[in-house]
C-alpha cells in the first residue's frame, strides 16, 4: 500500500509544509544511502503527500553534497508518482522579477561533480529527456499559481550550475547570451532521476534576485533577499497546496512508462546485485521479458 502519492521537495526557505494533517515522520533506507532528511508524511487537501527538505532541516547540505539518488528513490519507495520540486533561483532576464515563479520546461547542465543516474554497474539504460518536465503536471502548477494570485510563468530554461559559489559576472552574462531564464543549483539531477524512476516531475522556480548581472545587484542587501525568500516560501506553500488540490487522480502522460524502451542490457547479463538494487524500477520490465 503506497504511503504517499505526491512528493514535495522543499528548497531554500521552504523547510516544512503548512497545512499537513495526520503527520508522521519516516526515515527511509535506500540502496543508495540516506536521503537528505526524514520524509514528513501526511494528508494535504485530501491527498497523501510526502515532504522532503532538500537541504535537510536547518539547511545543512550543499547542492553538490546532495544524495539525489536516495532522495528520488526514497520517494519511489513511498509510492510517489508525482513530484513538485520547489527551488530558489536567480533570474537571468529582466522580465523574471523577484517573487515571480517560473515553471521551466528545459534544463541546461553546468554541473561537474554529480551522480545523476541509477544505472551502471552492469546495466545500461538511456531514457528520453528531450522534454524533461511533465507537461501535465506543469499545467496543474500554472493553474494553481493563477488561482492563488502568484505570478507563475510557464516555460523557459533553468541553468543548473555546480555552486556553492554564485556566478561571476562573466558567467552570468554568458548564460544570458545563451537565452537562459533562471539559474539554480539542484533541479536538473532530480529531474533526470525522477524520469528514470518513472515519476512525473515539475520545478517551481522561485525568483529571489537577479543573479549578479543586473546593474542594481550591488545595492541589494541580505535583508532584502531574506525577505524575498520568506515571501516566496509563503507563496510556494499556497501554490503547492492548490496544486495538490487540483491534481488529477490518474496520470495520462508518458512519464510512467519512461523505461519501456530504455533498457539496452540483456536481462540475463545484469548482475544479480544490480538487479536487486534496482528491482523497484526494473521488475515490471524484466519480469515481463522473463515471462
Amino acid at each position: 500500500m503506497p504511503q504517499a502519492e505526491i512528493g514535495i521537495i522543499g528548497g531554500s526557505g521552504l523547510y516544512s509544509m503548512p497545512g499537513l494533517t495526520k503527520v508522521k515522520e519516516v526515515k527511509v533506507k535506500t540502496p543508495f544511502g540516506a536521503p537528505s532528511d526524514a520524509f514528513v508524511l501526511g494528508t494535504l487537501e485530501g491527498r497523501k503527500v510526502a515532504f522532503l527538505a532538500r537541504h535537510g532541516r536547518g539547511h545543512r547540505i550543499l547542492p553538490s553534497e546532495l544524495n539525489f539518488r536516495a532522495n528520488i528513490y526514497g520517494m519511489k519507495q513511498l509510492g510517489v508518482e508525482r513530484i513538485v520540486s520547489v527551488s530558489a533561483v536567480g533570474s537571468l532576464k529582466e522580465e523574471h522579477k523577484p517573487l515571480d515563479f517560473v515553471i521551466p520546461d528545459q534544463f541546461f547542465d553546468r554541473t561537474r561533480h554529480r551522480v545523476d543516474t541509477f544505472f551502471g554497474n552492469g546495466i545500461v539504460a538511456h531514457i528520453a529527456f528531450a522534454d524533461p518536465i511533465c507537461g501535465e503536471l506543469a499545467g496543474v502548477v500554472e493553474g494553481a499559481c493563477s488561482k492563488v494570485g502568484v505570478t507563475g510563468k510557464r516555460g523557459g530554461t533553468y541553468l543548473c550550475m555546480e555552486g556553492p559559489q554564485f556566478s561571476t559576472k562573466a558567467e552570468s552574462n554568458v548564460y544570458r547570451s545563451f537565452g537562459m531564464d533562471v539559474i539554480g543549483m539542484t533541479n536538473l539531477q532530480e529531474a533526470k532521476l525522477a524520469r528514470e524512476a518513472e515519476i512525473c516531475y515539475v520545478t517551481v522556480a522561485m525568483v529571489t534576485d537577479y543573479d549578479c548581472w543586473h546593474p542594481h545587484h550591488d545595492s541589494v542587501t541580505v535583508d532584502q533577499i531574506v525577505a524575498v525568500l520568506m515571501k516566496n516560501a509563503e507563496n510556494a506553500a499556497k501554490v503547492v497546496r492548490e496544486t495538490v488540490a487540483a491534481m488529477p487522480k490518474d496520470r495520462t502522460c508518458k512519464c510512467g512508462s519512461a523505461l519501456a524502451h530504455a533498457i539496452l542490457t540483456d536481462p540475463k547479463k545484469i548482475p544479480a546485485a544490480t538487479r536487486n538494487k534496482l528491482k523497484l524500477i526494473l521488475d515490471k520490465y524484466l519480469k515481463a521479458k522473463k515471462a
